[in-house]
């Protein structure tokens, strides 16, 4: 029976002695130990090598549970010292759509030659048609195992066909109903099955209120229907509304993982979909666009503060407060765009226009502004002079109000323009804020010190 084993540096230490050992028995009692995702969690932290020996241990059914765990660089590792053959028979052992989301990661030259070893043939069929999706939609991400039964069968046939269909699902989530067109009717109760006559006809307890999605239904769109309603289980019917497949719970927290782990990455600057564990190359390639935006952010900040260089020499107690300036326009901006988006991805923006939006973030901004300003009026006004004290307040003031105003009009807009809005909250906004607070502070400078 697996156990929970915390996986520490140490454990997979002593692991891999084992592996460099031959010691298969141990290793075979520790596998035994663990839950398939712990064994891949080890898997990903070995080489090759070490990874091929530990995974030949396996059993049938935990190796093809363990494969699909995997990070995607080291199950392709992994299957390139495999056989096609060898791939069909980890093949058989998933599910469907575990089965196809792995050899889609394959060559397309070597996808129909690791079909056609596949012995189950409805399983092939279920494999290639899942193929065919477009990536990112519900045709992709669903399973073609499910138990249906047709309307007009009774309680008593329903119950026999269930325990038939069964053997090829794992875990039954719900029984949906069918008409003979293969239709989508609706799905039974459990607890109704079980409680009825065995003669009574299932069009007389099928619950006909059922959510469903179509096939072209995006991920996105899956995850926000079956978290809104708390679905474990969400029916797919094709263009003509017969069932084709079910999405499961499990598929939509991978899918509402791999987007929040996007979003951050792209609110942090990193423009490809990477991890800690991906080449230099490939780490910096993904970094290095936006920290050539901010770059070129950097050169126009210290060309705009050139352009003042003659009023700094005359007022040099202004350069103190130009960081500040700049780390608060970022700040602002960052806190408002990640408020609009964290809104726009809840879908709990529906009802605000863009306008009604700007002027509740400007009424928290001119909030925000008159505390902060305030406060920075009393520290310089105490350390500096009275003119110095009313341009940075002033300054602040207005830096705090148009930071605010990009960080909601910004995301707002990309949103429209079917952009998405993450990356308002990225080097993007921070380092626009940057350029306007470092102009809005010289020429508020400039005015006030002329005329005061």
């Amino acid at each position: 029976m697996s156990m929970e084993i915390e996986i520490t540096s140490e454990y997979i230490d002593q692991l891999k002695e084992s592996i460099a050992q031959k010691n298969s028995g141990y290793l075979k009692d520790q596998l035994h130990e663990l839950y398939a995702a712990d064994i891949a969690i080890v898997i990903n932290q070995l080489d090759l090598n070490e990874a091929s020996y530990l995974y030949d241990l396996l059993e049938e059914q935990v190796a093809a549970d363990v494969l699909t765990e995997l990070e995607e660089e080291k199950r392709e590792e992994l299957l390139s010292t495999f056989s096609t053959k060898e791939i069909a028979e980890q093949l058989d052992n998933m599910e469907s759509d575990d089965a196809a989301d792995v050899i889609n990661e394959l060559p397309e030259e070597i996808q129909e030659e690791v079909l056609s070893h596949i012995e189950d043939i409805d399983q092939a069929s279920d494999i290639a048609d899942l193929l065919s999706y477009e990536e990112g939609t519900a045709g992709s991400l669903m399973a073609k195992e499910l138990v249906c039964v047709y309307i007009n069968d009774t309680v008593g046939a329903c119950i026999d066909e269930i325990r038939k269909q069964t053997d090829s699902v794992d875990v039954m989530y719900a029984v949906y109903v069918i008409d003979e067109n293969k239709k989508l009717i609706g799905m039974l109760s459990l607890k109704k099955l079980i409680i009825s006559h065995p003669l009574t006809r299932l069009d007389e307890i099928v619950e006909p209120d059922v959510h469903f999605v179509k096939t072209s239904a995006t991920s996105e769109e899956v995850s926000e229907l079956m978290q809104k309603y708390d679905l474990v289980v969400l029916p797919v019917v094709d263009q003509l509304g017969r069932l084709v497949g079910r999405i499961t719970i499990d598929d939509v927290v991978d899918v509402i993982r791999e987007e929040a782990e996007k979003d951050i990455q792209i609110m942090s600057g990193i423009s490809d979909d990477v991890d800690s564990n991906d080449r230099l190359w490939r780490l910096s390639r993904a970094r290095i666009p936006w920290l050539l935006v901010g770059m070129c952010g950097g050169i126009i900040g210290s060309r705009i503060i050139g352009n003042y260089e003659n009023q700094i020499q005359i007022h040099p107690e202004m350069a103190f407060f130009i960081p500040l300036i700049g780390a608060m326009g970022g700040n602002v901006g960052v806190q408002s765009s990640a408020i609009i988006v964290q809104g726009l991805a809840n879908n709990t923006l529906l009802g605000d226009t863009i306008s009604n939006k700007l002027l509740k973030e400007l009424g928290v901004g001119v909030i925000n502004g008159l505390i902060c300003s305030s406060l920075i009026w009393a520290y310089s006004f105490m350390i500096e002079s009275w003119k110095l004290a009313a341009t940075v307040s002033i300054a602040l003031f207005a830096v705090i109000l148009c930071a605010s105003f990009l960080g909601t009009f910004v995301p707002l807009t990309m949103n429209r323009f079917k952009i998405n809005p993450a990356l308002a909250t990225g080097p993007f906004v921070t380092t626009l804020n940057d350029i306007i607070g470092i102009t809005i502070y010289f020429l508020v400078g400039r005015l006030l010190y002329h005329v005061l």
